[in-house]
């Protein structure tokens, strides 16, 4: 189908992003996924080419370009080249990251840390789970304590995307004890911070390319000018920043659900069983063209979220909404493409293998699709029911 979403200036950028996957991604993924995290140098060009932080001022170094419809590009173009683990940094960075150091800083703060995001000098990771707490924030346990022109940090966090390539970690503290939702504070920990060390390199299943650690806060010491968004604001801070960061999940597992529809025609057209190809079969063709709809239908729903997100109206519960249908696609046409593939679905030299190691977290991250349920059922009366508009 076609979309309205992109003009001339948004597929010259789309151009220019897919030629440096072709280049500077796609020849290193398998080595970065054996490695379990990317070369620093590929992110720097990255900054090079500008695609980090679009977004920034252009007296911060960036292009001004506040459209996230340039960061919807990258998301696609990843998924469309089959190295999302690999190019997760470049997201996480500028979908997750980014706004907090805009939005939620001080000008001193933006001089200091805005242009070396840009140039790709500052990597950026976001530090909110911790062992034994997942989706419930309010239950974290890492401590700061002031102490003079410091704040003195305790803790441990986990599941951390950066965490070992990050040199800018924005981490949720508890500064006050008494307090649940208001007692939590950010604070942007810098590389080298003494009390500040990396633990495990996290084995995952799939998305190996994408680094994931623990961190570990022991009297770590952090200047009190690195807390961001105002002591006590912590949770209203992310929580106003989830909303696009559930978009960006949205726009990548549509991405992934076309990319792997394309696959599995392309390998049903040149299948054969007993003389006949296997796209020939009815069976195949009935399933094929049901997930088609299917995925054409959802992309007209995120290019619709995207436009509310431009125009400053998406709301987290349409955002919920998002997450939880376009991840529950990505992992019904990556499945039914593996079972298409038949025995060869199972070797990891076909991208259907690959994809279906790298999906089911996006039903995890950014809040499980436990919540996201919740939170939409939170407004079955006032959007569903005789109290919604008519």
């Amino acid at each position: 189908m076609r979309r309205d979403l992109y003009d001339q200036t948004h597929e010259d950028f789309r151009a220019a992003f897919r030629a440096f996957v072709a280049a500077e991604i796609v020849p290193h993924h398998d080595r970065w996924e054996q490695a379990g995290r990317v070369d620093r140098e590929m992110f720097r060009k990255a900054g090079d080419n500008g695609f980090l932080g679009m977004a920034v001022p252009a007296e911060y170094g960036g292009l001004g370009a506040q459209d996230f419809r340039f960061n919807a590009i990258i998301g696609e173009e990843l998924q469309r080249a089959g190295v999302i683990g690999s190019g997760m940094c470049l997201t996480l960075h500028n979908d997750v990251a980014l706004p907090y150091f805009m939005e939620a800083t001080t000008p001193e703060q933006r001089r200091r840390w805005l242009p070396g995001m840009v140039t790709g000098e500052h990597m950026a990771a976001i530090s909110m789970t911790e062992p034994g707490c997942g989706s419930d924030l309010a239950a974290l346990r890492t401590r700061a304590r002031r102490d003079g022109e410091h704040y003195v940090v305790d803790g441990a966090k986990t599941f951390v995307t950066n965490g070992l390539n990050a040199d800018l970690v924005i981490v949720a503290v508890r500064t006050d004890p008494t307090e649940r939702h208001r007692g939590i504070s950010l604070l942007v920990v810098e590389e080298p911070t003494p009390g500040f060390t990396r633990g495990r390199h996290l084995d995952k299943i799939g998305l190996r390319s994408q680094d994931t650690a623990e961190l570990f806060f022991e009297g770590a010491r952090v200047p009190a000018d690195n807390l961001i968004g105002g002591e006590g604001n912590g949770f209203t801070v992310l929580m106003r920043n989830l909303a696009q960061e559930r978009l960006g999940l949205c726009v990548s597992a549509i991405s992934a659900a076309r990319t792997a529809l394309r696959h599995t025609v392309d390998y049903c057209a040149q299948r054969e069983v007993f003389g006949t190809r296997v796209l020939d079969l009815q069976n195949t063709r009935f399933t094929l063209a049901e997930l088609g709809a299917k995925v054409d239908a959802i992309q007209v729903f995120v290019d619709r979220l995207i436009a509310l997100h431009l125009e400053g109206e998406l709301t987290g519960e349409d955002a919920a909404k998002g997450k939880l249908l376009t991840t529950a696609l990505q992992q019904e046409v990556i499945r039914e493409g593996l079972q298409l593939h038949g025995g060869y679905g199972f070797m990891r030299e076909y991208p259907i293998a690959r994809a279906y190691l790298d999906a089911p977290i996006q039903s995890i991250f950014g809040g499980t699709n436990e919540i996201m349920r919740e939170i939409v059922a939170r407004t079955l009366e006032t959007s569903y029911g005789s109290k919604a508009p008519s």
